[in-house]
């Protein structure tokens, strides 16, 4: 079966194609066929002015049409979409979302920041994880950051925050909210200590391919401290070059490693593993629990 999932995100749009295989013992392999990225950077809009301009509207709305076609061409039998943080606060987000659905048949639903953690969730991480350690799982998006606790095989809490990259460029993030987000950290992690972190999101992967570091090694917290001081201290073009960033990851990397270093450090994590998934990743596994329970 070959199944699709799109993540509309506050800094860019993701189309996920994958064709699942189910083996005699009940196992599902989920094998990537094409996963495609295009930077609309919708928060860059939402965040200052509280709605989607129409230059944005029209590029989310053309590439939609492609990824429709594109999912025509793969014979692609199921597709499930959402839009995250900026969306969900953009004063013309469902009217845009009604267009959408009217243009390509595709319907993109808006979830909360709960849903995005439950959906991460079932990345399905958690069953290649030890028993008899903690985890904290981090997800930095554009709008908003899910963190989301397992110990001792359960999930003690998923957690959403609105701190992400692209509001911390636009200084749309309070004192406040910092420290909500250190006094709900610190808090729900002290009891399950020691605790190593595991990272999603673009940045903390480009981080990871940045460092060399081999599959399935951690990231130190000092290394992400020294690359955090590293880039801050060059330009954006600096970056750019330095680094072979795209122009829309050379200014959300400075925030999305503050976000990272801010999270580990309250929770006293020395370390965090970058398993390279994500939101489409979970939407995929959720789309096909649902159609195979038909």
């Amino acid at each position: 079966m070959i199944l699709a999932a799109i993540d509309i995100g506050s800094n860019a749009a993701r189309l996920l194609i994958t064709e699942t295989s189910v083996y005699k013992d009940g196992s599902v392999d989920f094998t990537k066929l094409n996963l495609l990225r295009i930077p609309l950077r919708l928060g860059f809009d939402v965040f200052e002015k509280g709605c989607i301009g129409d230059d944005r509207k029209k590029a989310l709305i053309d590439t939609i049409k492609a990824y429709r076609l594109l999912m025509d061409l793969y014979k692609v039998e199921g597709v499930k979409a959402c839009a995250t943080s900026a969306m969900r606060d953009a004063s013309n987000g469902t009217e845009i979302l009604a267009e959408i659905k009217k243009q390509t048949g595709i319907e993109v639903n808006i979830i909360t920041g709960q849903e995005e953690a439950n959906v991460i969730y079932e990345t399905h991480i958690a069953e290649k994880l030890l028993s008899d350690k903690s985890y904290l799982y981090i997800d930095v998006g554009g709008g908003s950051t899910e963190v989301t606790l397992f110990a001792d095989n359960h999930i003690v809490f998923k957690e959403s925050f609105n701190i992400g990259t692209i509001r911390l460029l636009n200084n749309k993030v309070t004192d406040e909210q910092w420290e909500h987000m250190k006094w709900y950290i610190k808090t729900y992690t002290k009891d399950f200590q020691p605790l190593e972190a595991i990272g999603s999101g673009g940045n903390i992967n480009k981080v990871f391919s940045i460092s060399k570091r081999k599959e399935g090694k951690p990231l130190s917290l000092e290394l992400l401290k020294d690359y955090h001081k590293e880039l801050s201290n060059n330009t954006f073009e600096e970056r750019k070059h330095l680094y072979n960033l795209r122009g829309d990851r050379a200014d959300v990397i400075v925030p999305a490693l503050q976000i990272y270093i801010a999270i580990m450090r309250w929770a006293n994590a020395e370390e965090i593993y970058v398993p390279k998934i994500g939101l489409a990743d979970g939407l995929v596994k959720i789309l096909y629990k649902e159609l195979s329970s038909h």
